[in-house]
């Protein structure tokens, strides 16, 4: 499926969806894989926007427009594939030190954004879901961004977290305050406090957790991304630029996925269905 015809099926169409195991047999069957090796959640770095506008001779806005249009392609091809959870980086609370025009810039794209994808979020029966701080959004972006999460919170089909304002240690540092002034309150037991109760107290709640970490344009650092969360991650680098990363792209990075043994600390692979040692699943 070419990046034009994924971003018109994801901004029009009407065809109810198939299952998740439906959606993941027939991507596994085209690109001729074993159904385990779908994943269930992908986590993408989208880097290298600026970098991308720099090498076209257009300004970094540009970058910023296009790479906007790349999140649309990659949202249905995850849709297309019976992907669970799709979880984008897209601004980093580091990121406020870039310059001040360009911040705005960023700001009055996601409150654009995040009111145009309405309906082809409703359409895809996809659920949106912020990840970060809202504080510091100006509030055009928390409006818009609190008026999308509530209109799609009874979808039922991919959850596509967006992580605006995020910084993983300021996740897990909420999460053990939360902890914290539970026992404090003596709603929670010294004893129950464990992987899978910090896993609770994050964010991804009750989200499984990536099997597949993506990062464009290169760079080899997760930058303050998951940092709970990946810890049996499978990573993917590519050189390709967010703006240039496309459906064929997806499916090569799922390919090299499909095509690594996951052990979770064990001697034998298991597959993304079986519980991390974190999850703490019986």
């Amino acid at each position: 499926m070419s990046g034009q015809n994924a971003v018109k099926l994801f901004s029009g169409s009407d065809i109810l969806s198939p299952s998740f195991e439906q959606k993941r047999r027939q991507a596994a069957e085209r690109l001729g894989l074993d159904l385990h090796g779908i994943p269930r959640h992908i986590a993408i770095i989208m880097d290298g926007n600026g970098r991308w506008a720099t090498n076209a001779g257009l300004s970094r806005f540009e970058g910023h427009v296009q790479g906007a249009k790349v999140v649309e392609t990659i949202a249905q091809c995850c849709v297309d594939m019976g992907v669970e959870y799709l979880t984008l980086y897209s601004f980093s609370m580091q990121n406020w030190k870039r310059p001040a025009d360009e911040v705005d810039f960023l700001m009055y794209l996601y409150s654009r954004y995040l009111a145009e994808i309405r309906p082809n979020l409703m359409r895809n029966n996809v659920r949106l879901l912020h990840l970060g701080q809202t504080k510091r959004l100006p509030k055009m972006v928390t409006d818009a961004l609190a008026e999308t999460v509530r209109l799609t919170s009874t979808n039922t089909g991919m959850v596509l977290g967006l992580a605006l304002n995020y910084g993983a240690r300021t996740e897990i540092v909420e999460a053990v305050k939360k902890i914290a002034q539970e026992y404090k309150d003596g709603k929670l037991q010294f004893d129950a406090i464990d992987q899978a109760c910090v896993s609770n107290h994050l964010y991804t709640a009750g989200w499984h957790d990536p099997d597949l970490l993506i990062r464009t344009s290169g760079e080899m650092r997760i930058s303050n991304f998951l940092l709970w969360q990946v810890s049996y991650t499978e990573f993917y680098v590519t050189e390709t630029l967010w703006p240039d990363f496309g459906a064929e792209d997806m499916d090569e990075a799922i390919r090299a996925y499909a095509g690594r043994s996951r052990r979770f600390g064990d001697v034998k692979s298991r597959h993304a269905d079986s519980p991390r040692p974190s999850e703490g699943r019986s």
